[in-house]
């Protein structure tokens, strides 16, 4: 890298922190805070929303999926597809009309209407702890881009590796500290164009110069890179059930649909959100790990992509490039940093104590929960090492306690509030134990499946129990 592709990244940087700083004077309240003031437009929302769960994760994911079994690893993002789609037809109408009325600010605050305040602040811990491992997770994927390209020597006595995630980690806090969910949603929007831009019109073009095109590529590839059917059902569908309920228990779903202006424009976003996920980044990022594998054999398939950035690109060109990989890693590290924080302060800080703080002291107890939160991500990436597997387990983890009761909230009559606590308790606590316990399922088949069946006989068994024992009629 020369020093033209140091100064773009700089100005990037300094840039997307100028957003934060500039909507840190605009927020004036919780609301203005963490749903933008419920006035945000579908094409910013559906941007945010593709930047977000594809994010810095996933794409470097998708490399090293591109890289280990070729096109076939695209259908880890047709999930996103499928999730987007559902999610808009089954639960925006219905959530719309709720938000409406209440006003609502977080996911656990449409189950503390449909069950009570116990199993609200119950999702509400386990939605916060899941979305601290996923900013962790895009954390990571920062730190393995920039050790592998912009910090490659030690720095100040640390390895090149912690140095790069303490720079990433500082940055994503600051900018989210500052701006709150408009800030994240703005820059969302640029940080997309930026990545698909650099990806589409400028990484994948040299890349397939320097291979030599792409009758080169298919030649140096194994047999069957090219196919659709290089992945087992089984896989399939581990991803389909860890990844398509988060679209139904996902913090920062929510968060943009309550900052969408109305039930058409959220659908709207939904359904672009959707497009972008599948097919567009889908294969644009298994094929730069498939041009990877071809240029850099025998290594990491997650660090393909960072050392074909390095390697491949011109000086200035490099610089692009890099900074539209770490904005999709902005993006969803920022999005679960304030869907984290969220929980966290309004969830449980602000039900238990503080009650009375006013719209300032609301804003600054939000900064300082986010700042606190941030740091512990940067704690729980230096924790991990495959980006690909931390973001599936903060995943599974989630929609193991908190899928079930969910879609019985909106979808049925009979549900308990105590069912559905024990629900979320056993549901999310089976997912622990199996990893706790080095458990291997038959088939290899996800715990975030065991989790899921678990939660729902115990919320189906025990609302059973106690709806004809108390005569309890759900809200």
């Amino acid at each position: 890298m020369g020093a033209v592709d140091y100064l773009i990244f700089g100005i990037y940087m300094a840039g997307i922190l100028g957003i934060g700083i500039y909507f840190y004077k605009k927020n004036k309240t919780k609301e203005d805070y963490y749903v933008g003031s419920r006035s945000i437009s579908p094409v910013h929302i559906g941007l945010s929303i593709a930047a977000t769960d594809v994010g810095g994760g996933f794409s470097i994911g998708l490399g090293g999926l591109g890289y280990a079994i070729g096109l076939s690893g695209s259908w880890l993002l047709f999930t996103g597809l499928v999730g987007a789609w559902l999610s808009a037809v089954l639960i925006i109408p219905k959530i719309k009309k709720i938000d409406a009325r209440r006003g609502l600010l977080t996911y656990p605050d449409f189950l503390r209407l449909k069950y009570d305040d116990r199993v609200a602040v119950t999702a509400g811990f386990i939605s916060a702890v899941g979305y601290l491992g996923f900013t962790g997770a895009q954390i990571l994927a920062g730190a393995k881009l920039a050790s592998a390209t912009l910090f490659t020597e030690p720095v100040f006595g640390l390895t090149s590796f912690q140095f790069s995630i303490l720079v990433i980690a500082l940055v994503i806090i600051g900018y989210t500290v500052l701006g709150g969910l408009k800030a994240v949603i703005f820059t969302d929007t640029i940080q997309w164009l930026v990545l698909f831009g650099g990806l589409i019109f400028l990484a994948i073009p040299f890349a397939l110069k320097s291979i030599g095109g792409v009758s080169t590529l298919i030649e140096r590839l194994p047999r069957g890179f090219f196919s659709l059917t290089q992945i087992g059902p089984v896989r399939f569908v581990n991803w389909m059930v860890t990844i398509v309920p988060i679209w139904f228990v996902g913090m920062t779903i929510y968060q943009r649909i309550y900052a969408s202006r109305n039930e058409r424009e959220a659908k709207i976003a939904w359904y672009i959100g959707g497009l972008f996920e599948y097919p567009v980044m889908a294969f644009t990022g298994v094929f730069l790990g498939m041009c990877s594998r071809v240029l850099f054999s025998g290594i990491d398939p997650e660090m393909g992509i960072p050392l074909l950035i390095k390697n491949v690109l011109p000086v200035g060109i490099t610089g692009v490039v890099i900074a539209s990989y770490f904005s999709s890693i902005m993006s969803t590290a920022d999005s679960c940093l304030v869907a984290s924080s969220g929980n966290v302060l309004h969830d449980f800080l602000h039900r238990f104590c503080c009650k009375k703080a006013t719209a300032a002291q609301g804003i600054r107890h939000s900064q300082a929960v986010t700042l606190l939160l941030g740091l512990t991500a940067m704690w729980i990436a230096i924790s991990f090492r495959t980006v690909l597997n931390a973001i599936l387990y903060a995943y599974s983890f989630m929609v193991s306690g908190l899928f079930v009761p969910t879609v019985a909230a909106y979808f049925w009559s009979g549900r308990h509030p105590a069912a559905a606590f024990w629900a979320m308790i056993l549901g999310g606590g089976s997912h622990i134990l199996i990893h706790i316990g080095g458990i291997t399922l038959p088939g290899d088949l996800s715990p975030a499946l065991v989790g899921i069946l678990v939660s729902g006989l115990v919320l189906v068994g025990l609302s059973w129990t106690f709806n004809s024992g108390d005569g309890h009629r759900s809200r």
